[in-house]
């Protein structure tokens, strides 16, 4: 992927072989996918990130969007997300609890966060933390249709905003979740494909 200059903001457009040892972490058979996977890294502030991954996925979007609601299953298959469990929401809305778990600089991380989410099917979902171990948390998940040769796919695309607290490295928390951003989409084109093996 060629790098792009923006003069207003500063933007890092990365391939994901600019990630070292990221193969370690991939889903099985998911390696020949990595090069398919774009990330951009904006820096909003000092301590403020915006990170995007796209991928094309060669499944209608009502199959993504299947995969990205059943926000219970999401620990079962996306790589270090220990827990995901709704919560009941003062409003009536969509509340989920999540814990993720890595190891950074051979410690071992836990960060949790909640979320209130708005679907807005079937184009996106938004995200936002209303508590949690960061001081700012919020996103997206966006859906486009698109064709992928003679299939009709999906464009999705994976956005956070991440503000992290002063105990936590800035340049470490970019770089991991870069990374888990990556690995994130190829889990869900994954889990997109089984499900429909599943079907036939």
């Amino acid at each position: 992927m060629t790098k792009e200059h923006n003069t207003t903001q500063d933007l890092d457009f990365q391939s994901s072989s600019d990630h070292s040892n990221i193969e370690e972490d991939l889903p099985a058979g998911s390696a020949a996918l990595l090069a398919n996977v774009e990330v951009q890294i904006q820096k909003i502030a000092e301590r403020q990130r915006q990170i995007s991954a796209k991928i094309q996925i060669p499944k209608p979007v009502e199959q993504i969007w299947k995969v990205l609601t059943d926000y219970e299953a999401l620990a079962d298959f996306i790589p270090n997300l220990a827990k995901s469990r709704l919560l009941e929401h003062p409003n009536g809305g969509i509340r989920l609890e999540q814990i993720g778990s890595q190891r950074l600089l051979n410690l071992k991380f836990c960060a949790r966060v909640v979320l209130d989410l708005e679907e807005y099917f079937p184009k996106e979902i938004n995200f936002r933390m209303v508590e949690g171990d960061f001081k700012g948390f919020s996103g997206s998940w966006s859906l486009e249709p698109c064709s992928i040769g003679e299939y009709v796919g999906t464009s999705l695309c994976y956005t956070i905003q991440i503000w992290p607290k002063l105990t936590m490295p800035v340049a470490i928390i970019e770089n991991r979740l870069s990374k888990d951003l990556q690995l994130n989409l190829l889990a869900i084109h994954k889990r997109v494909e089984e499900l429909d093996r599943r079907k036939v």
